[in-house]
């Protein structure tokens, strides 16, 4: 018998559900506001900004100089007189006018590219080493697997701040922190050692739903492990594989934790969460351009989700039942 549904609970229940939605998405509608306004407008009154502008942006992808270079009288004054100085003074005042034009830029394309570039390959490398550690734990006997599987999970359970000290002085030991260049290898080397226990987890169980009946026939026709591996596991595997390609890319995009450690002696080599804060904490702390930094931040992991969300959908469902 089917019982008439309740019209106080409907309406407690989707008032509920409308202000949970409210609470989430107001935040980001309000940052998305703020950055299509002038700075004078920030505080106006009202979802819809009285008058959009896309200079903020314009400004923070390097389309348009901003107010501050535009209007630099100090450093104008500085070219005007420098013909009057001699040639050896010339170039030191050159040097300094240089460095304080660098001090006062906010170099937000080199913070995205370094991002991509680490986020983008450790992911990767995390990916690549997972499926194959995944297919062992799943498929390969031999001793001492379960432990060794179990091992990897605690790993994973210490946090980022209990292991933070002991990585540093053990890249400091293995002189990976003398550098930029040697920092942010080192920073690569955390995000993918950070992610590999749940990519193993997360593979392996998938790789358990697939049966094993499909691969006896490959090998019984000839067909090596590694084909087995390249033709038959991941093809059958690709949702849970783009589904832990997008989680290591997105917890090496948004870390900040050892990126503050390692590469804060380097700006050339500072990541996206490292230079939000650098612009949170300078000169720069301006709310329409921090919340353009928010938006442009945001949008390779929105553009990753709405690509991949079919495979993710079925990576993140398929073998949560066993048949």
């Amino acid at each position: 018998m089917v019982k008439k549904k309740s019209f106080l609970r409907s309406f407690i229940f989707w008032s509920l559900i409308v202000i949970l939605v409210v609470f989430i998405t107001y935040p980001f509608v309000w940052m998305l506001s703020v950055s299509f306004r002038y700075d004078t407008d920030a505080f106006e009154p009202g979802i819809i900004p009285e008058r959009p502008t896309l200079d903020t942006y314009a400004i923070l992808l390097g389309f348009k100089k901003s107010v501050r270079e535009e209007l630099s009288n100090e450093q104008q004054q500085l070219l005007e007189i420098i013909d009057l100085l001699p040639e050896d003074q010339q170039e030191a005042v050159l040097a300094e006018i240089e460095a304080q034009r660098k001090k006062e830029s906010f170099p937000f394309l080199r913070f995205f590219r370094n991002s991509l570039l680490l986020a983008g390959l450790s992911a990767l490398v995390s990916l690549i080493l997972s499926v194959f550690g995944a297919y062992a734990f799943s498929r390969i006997e031999f001793k001492g697997r379960g432990t060794i599987q179990r091992g990897v999970l605690i790993v994973y359970l210490f946090g980022g701040t209990i292991l933070a000290v002991p990585l540093y002085q053990i890249f400091v030991k293995i002189g990976l922190t003398s550098t930029g260049f040697s920092s942010a290898i080192a920073l690569f080397i955390i995000y993918i050692v950070q992610t590999i226990p749940v990519s193993l987890y997360m593979l392996g169980n998938y790789f358990r739903t697939i049966p094993r009946s499909i691969e006896e026939a490959a090998i019984i026709d000839g067909t090596t492990r590694m084909g087995v591996i390249t033709k038959i596991i991941i093809p059958l595997s690709l949702p849970a594989i783009i589904t832990v390609y997008i989680y290591a890319f997105m917890i090496a995009w948004n870390e900040f934790l050892f990126a503050s450690i390692f590469v804060r002696p380097f700006p050339e080599f500072y990541t996206l969460p490292l230079g939000l804060n650098e612009i949170f904490n300078s000169e720069h702390a301006i709310w329409a351009k921090m919340m353009a930094a928010s938006v442009v931040t945001a949008v390779p992991v929105v553009v990753m989700f709405m690509m991949m969300e079919k495979y993710l959908t079925g990576g993140l469902t398929a073998g949560g039942v066993k048949e």
